[in-house]
């Protein structure tokens, strides 16, 4: 009953609320036809005053200042106002000055041929007056020719000017030399992003400070360790430097006046031997390098570097034994092994402050297996360690399954007080990942413990797709095995503090057959 009465009381004051508008409605209403008759007994001068007033109130702007207007109008994006310019004149001087240009497949949308691509971007360069240019980006998505240099020499002297912010060039394999001189008296000295893709960038010191770069992109880039020195010298505000494909690159060396820069990574730069930094606030390095070749670290003490991922073919035992002495403060490290034969080093120093490892192993042989158990070492180097990721990507031989060899080895009984939570992808039969596993459960606090057999990023639940992503047929036939693994000498294991998370391939897209011994 109370909930009836409430009800009735809430329809009551909301058809009072509409009454009420409506008797204001009607006022305002009357009010307004008043006013229009008096207007209309007025003088005819008056009346057209009126109407001209009127007029100018709909096809007329609000009055603002240009440079107000102009900054409105330049919010739009580049599509956008193409558009209005070719219907207004007032934004067609306000496309003149267009602050972003962005040139891709996607700006244009279907383009016909690689010269109708060059000649699009062309016409609207040379009607762009060049001022006011802030951010300039060209993806030529293989669509760039040696005839096509002089096209973007003439781009870059509209768009290079001393309030460029971002410049993006991502060419295709080319011979392109990026004019530095457009860079020279001051013009680069305002620029925040350079990201550049093929071609050589050849900066010398004469070019001037660029005292406002925060991040340096070089992927596929003839650039030489000095040159690039040159360039970093002057860079006091950089904090992210991404070198990709870098191959002319034997000495990187990282000045001290880079005080802001906290990232640092390098990948594939197949001709580099060292790294040397003397960046005070380098916080997380990424090396990844294909090839057996040792590259020498070189970091000021203290280092303060706290996130560290290397890929390396040999990388558990490249230089593993000198990470803690160097990098004293790492609180994450990442290491991606692959290779034909991995080897894991103990580990003498200590990584105090560690509290994430996450390990990847790839060695794709079936004539050697990896000896899982030995990364107990890394365990006991890391005493604060909380959370550890293990993925496997490796085949193993039939000799290695727990099903041959079910006596279970173990490892020093030290004790891992702060290890909380345990991953492993791609979980196999093999013995001594079965080894590893009963170690965690017996010499640790761990809390979860998860086993994917899986080794897929998409489930049904997570796909756009709606189906899991597909599994190697190894893994398909490896599945079932290790399903078998872990019921028969791993769930007798888990403690009742432990919650146990095992990761099965989807019944409906991935069909496995039983296993039994």
């Amino acid at each position: 009953m109370g909930y009836l009465r409430l009800k009735r009381l809430t329809t009551m004051q909301r058809e009072r609320r509409r009454r009420r508008r409506r008797r204001q409605a009607r006022a305002l209403a009357r009010d307004e036809s008043i006013g229009s008759l008096k207007k209309q007994k007025g003088s005819p001068c008056q009346q057209d005053d009126n109407l001209h007033s009127s007029k100018r109130m709909r096809n007329s702007d609000p009055e603002l200042p240009e440079d107000i207007w102009r900054y409105i109008r330049s919010l739009l994006p580049m599509r956008d106002a193409a558009r209005a310019a070719s219907v207004s004149s007032a934004f067609l001087n306000s496309w003149r000055h267009h602050p972003t240009l962005t040139f891709s497949i996607g700006t244009f949308g279907v383009v016909e041929s690689e010269t109708s691509f060059i000649k699009k971007i062309d016409h609207i360069m040379n009607r762009h007056s060049g001022i006011g240019v802030k951010a300039l980006t060209i993806t030529f998505n293989g669509r760039f020719r040696s005839k096509d240099h002089s096209y973007l020499d003439s781009w870059l002297q509209i768009a290079v000017t001393p309030w460029i912010e971002e410049l993006m060039l991502m060419l295709s394999p080319c011979n392109y030399n990026f004019p530095c001189s457009l860079l020279s008296g001051g013009n680069g000295s305002s620029i925040r992003l350079l990201h550049l893709c093929y071609g050589a960038f050849r900066p010398t010191a004469e070019l001037g400070c660029f005292g406002s770069l925060t991040r340096l992109h070089l992927s596929d880039v003839r650039i030489t360790g000095d040159e690039l020195g040159c360039l970093l010298s002057t860079s006091f505000s950089l904090e992210r430097l991404e070198l990709c494909f870098c191959r002319e690159i034997k000495h990187l060396k990282i000045p001290s006046v880079l005080q802001k820069l906290s990232y640092l990574e390098v990948f594939e730069c197949p001709r580099l031997r060292v790294i040397e930094s003397k960046a005070p606030n380098l916080h997380s390095l990424c090396i990844f390098a294909r090839g057996s070749r040792h590259v020498q670290l070189s970091f000021g003490e203290p280092s303060l570097l706290k996130n560290l991922w290397m890929g390396f073919p040999i990388a558990l035992c490249h230089d593993s034994v000198e990470l803690a002495t160097i990098f004293r403060n790492l609180e994450s490290l990442t290491i991606d092994a692959c290779g034909k034969k991995v080897i894991t080093p103990m580990v003498s120093s200590k990584f105090l402050h560690l509290k994430c490892l996450n390990i990847t192993i790839t060695a794709r042989t079936l004539f050697l297996s990896y000896d899982y158990l030995s990364l107990v070492s890394f365990l006991d180097a890391s005493p604060s360690l909380r959370t550890f990721i293990l993925n496997v990507s490796e085949n193993h031989p039939e000799d290695d399954s727990i099903f041959k060899d079910s006596h279970l080895r173990q490892r020093s009984e030290q004790h891992h007080d702060n290890l909380r939570n345990v991953k492993i992808i791609g979980f196999r039969s093999a013995k001594s990942l079965v080894e590893l596993t009963c170690h965690f459960l017996e010499n640790t606090s761990v809390e979860r413990l998860t086993l994917d057999i899986t080794c897929i990023s998409f489930t049904c639940s997570t796909s756009k797709t709606g189906r899991c992503d597909p599994m190697e047929e190894d893994a398909l036939v490896e599945a079932p095995k290790a399903l078998l693994a872990i019921r028969t000498y791993i769930e007798g294991k888990v403690p009742s503090t432990v919650k146990l998370n095992v990761v099965e391939p989807c019944s409906r897209c991935h069909a496995i057959e039983p296993f039994s011994v």
